[in-house]
């Protein structure tokens, strides 16, 4: 992929974990499927992982689809993504969302 792709991709990514609601959780894969690219749950993770100095992007809102905390080690700390979620009222136990089902945001594009 080409930077100025990558670029583009990064983008959309972005814009779609930008609308996700406070006390919402979506999946990298979700995420993918909404941007039209259905086979690139692994680029959005990459995307995440990019956004960490962007104020603008809850990355923390994003977690596999199994709701496992798996982007964590990409936070400063130990554990600021599952604080950062459970400040927003979303519990979570042993690196996983409880009620995963109940927190989950389906974007659509």
């Amino acid at each position: 992929m080409s930077e100025k792709n990558k670029d583009n991709f990064f983008e959309r990514v972005y814009e779609v974990v930008r609308q996700i609601p406070h006390g919402k959780v979506t999946s990298y894969g979700a995420i993918a499927k909404a941007i039209g690219s259905p086979q690139s749950s692994r680029m959005v993770g990459y995307a995440m992982n990019a956004s960490h100095n962007m104020e603008d992007v809850p990355a923390h809102r994003v977690v596999n689809r199994n709701g496992v905390l798996t982007g964590k080690f990409h936070f400063d700390g130990t554990n600021l993504m599952q604080q950062l979620l459970e400040a927003e009222g979303v519990k979570v136990e042993e690196n996983k969302i409880l009620n995963f089902k109940e927190h989950f945001w389906e974007p659509e594009f």
